[in-house]
């Protein structure tokens, strides 16, 4: 599966204020809760629970909560460029200003090939750099989810 696969473009939001790891996740939960027929309390307890195991921030600026919710008949991603980065609780104490969040169904356990796949690409340097820099929503669309050549 290609993240463009459950990547919509317009799921790529610029400029997300969030003061706090927890602030955060509420506000992921509620933009999710905007596209998906589950509500953002469920999207929220799940993120967080899934967080008390261990912080989903991997390092270099970077975090994907991610977590299982019942009600989903698919993979939904959605991709956040912080204003500020936030302290995420990261691996190597960074705080973080890009964040994937991805919300997976019960029934679909591929999630953990998109998720290296996400880490993979993020692990770019060039990549990164270039989705911090980008002016809008399209031009990091473009470059997480480049045309099949």
């Amino acid at each position: 599966m290609k993240l463009r696969d459950c990547l919509p473009a317009e799921n790529v939001v610029v400029g997300l204020q969030a003061t706090t790891k927890a602030g955060l996740i509420r506000q992921l939960s509620e933009l999710a809760a905007e596209r998906l027929p589950v509500g953002a309390d469920e999207i929220s307890k799940a993120l967080l629970g899934r967080e008390r195991l261990g912080s989903t921030g991997i390092g270099d600026g970077i975090a994907v909560p991610h977590a299982r919710v019942k009600g989903l008949d698919r993979h939904f991603c959605l991709f956040v460029r912080l204003a500020k980065a936030v302290d995420f609780e990261a691996m190597d104490e960074l705080p973080v200003d890009l964040v994937f969040m991805l919300l997976n169904p019960d029934n679909q356990p591929n999630h953990l090939n998109i998720l290296s796949g996400i880490a993979r690409k993020m692990r770019e340097e060039k990549v990164a750099q270039a989705v911090r820099t980008a002016i809008s929503p399209a031009d990091i669309y473009r470059e997480l989810c480049p045309p099949d050549l």
